[in-house]
């Protein structure tokens, strides 16, 4: 017998957390469409036979530095001389300052840039939405082996940080920011989809498969940058919470939570798994069984939190071009000589 919880909970939709999250993705995400056009535009012409030096500031001030967010690994070298040596990269300095709100939301907002921001995961989310209408359903794979598959990496996390932050003293770090092969670091990035190789494009058609039939492949079993924000997440004071008195069980959070985290089963959310995207919440259909909130449940509204994350992660952009720290300092006689000369270059 199906049992009616109508007359003991005040039943709410919020299922426009949904599209909020949504218009602030798939914003940031055609905005970076835009920007890689640009930046496309701005390599070609250095790419050209036959340039001039005429409109060279014109030139200069057309290439966007959002670009700059493709570059984590770049980021976390000039997070590391920055912190010992109070030298702020100058060739990348965007890359840096996306690193820093991305760490930031971490502290405060659990995995916020995941769940809001990174153009990465809202392609993953409508891969695996696709995959779903196709078949159906998502598959899942067997616990022991999501275990296995999931410290991969955490695992790559180790390699990057082992590498850079434990080994690499900050005067190599400084002499590899200097080099030319990294002041054209975002050019050889273009390159790697644009010309990409063989191995490139069957490596990447078989994520995209794999993200078909399972939820956020890349992000939940690969993505070292997110297994790092996870991790730095658990410092946040904002969590999931579950109340009991007012959960009616029917698991929609569960159901629909795109990191597969049992949301049903826990009061308080603590998993680096969690991306904050709130979709959970936007489901549950029980007023005060699912919020996100402090300590002693103190919870927030959801519109408050969205405000946050787009408050904090372009807020930190804002301070980073006011204090300058924005546009890169590679000049026009540089990337004139360095990037006809883009596809030979080593990396040292």
């Amino acid at each position: 017998m199906e049992i009616s919880y109508d007359i003991y909970v005040e039943k709410i939709d919020r299922s426009y957390i949904r599209y909020i999250r949504y218009a602030v993705q798939w914003s940031v995400f055609l905005f970076l469409i835009y920007a890689g056009y640009k930046f496309y535009l701005f390599v070609e012409y250095f790419s050209a036979s036959d340039i001039s030096s005429v409109n060279a500031e014109s030139i200069l001030l057309s290439r966007p530095p959002s670009v700059e967010g493709f570059l984590p690994i770049g980021a976390l070298m000039s997070f590391k001389l920055w912190i010992s040596e109070g030298i702020f990269d100058r060739i990348h300095p965007a890359g840096l300052v996306i690193f820093l709100a991305a760490i930031l939301m971490a502290l405060i907002l659990k995995k916020g840039f995941c769940g809001w921001i990174c153009p990465v995961g809202a392609l993953s989310d409508i891969i695996w939405k696709l995959g779903r209408k196709i078949s159906g359903r998502n598959f899942r794979i067997h616990r022991y082996a999501d275990y296995t598959l999931r410290s991969l990496k955490y695992i790559l996390m180790l390699f990057f940080i082992y590498v850079i932050v434990v080994k690499m003293p900050p005067s190599a770090i400084l002499q590899f920011l200097e080099g030319d092969y990294y002041k054209i670091a975002d050019v050889k990035m273009l390159y790697f989809f644009t010309e990409m190789t063989k191995v490139t494009f069957i490596t990447l058609l078989i994520l995209f498969l794999l993200s078909i039939f399972y939820k956020n492949f890349w992000c939940r079993y690969l993505c070292p940058y997110g297994a790092l924000l996870g991790l730095i997440s658990l410092c946040s004071p904002l969590k999931i919470t579950r109340n009991e008195d007012a959960c009616i069980h029917c698991e929609k959070c569960t159901d629909n939570c795109p990191s597969l985290l049992p949301v049903e089963k826990k009061n308080r959310i603590r998993s680096p798994e969690c991306t904050g995207c709130l979709t959970c919440v936007s489901h549950c259909p029980s007023r005060g069984a699912l919020d996100i909130a402090l300590p002693r449940k103190i919870t927030l509204k959801p519109l408050i939190f969205a405000v946050m994350i787009v408050t904090l992660f372009f807020g930190t952009i804002g301070i980073g071009k006011i204090a300058g720290k924005w546009k890169s300092a590679v000049t026009y006689e540089e990337y004139k000589r360095i990037i006809p000369q883009a596809k030979l270059l080593e990396h040292p």
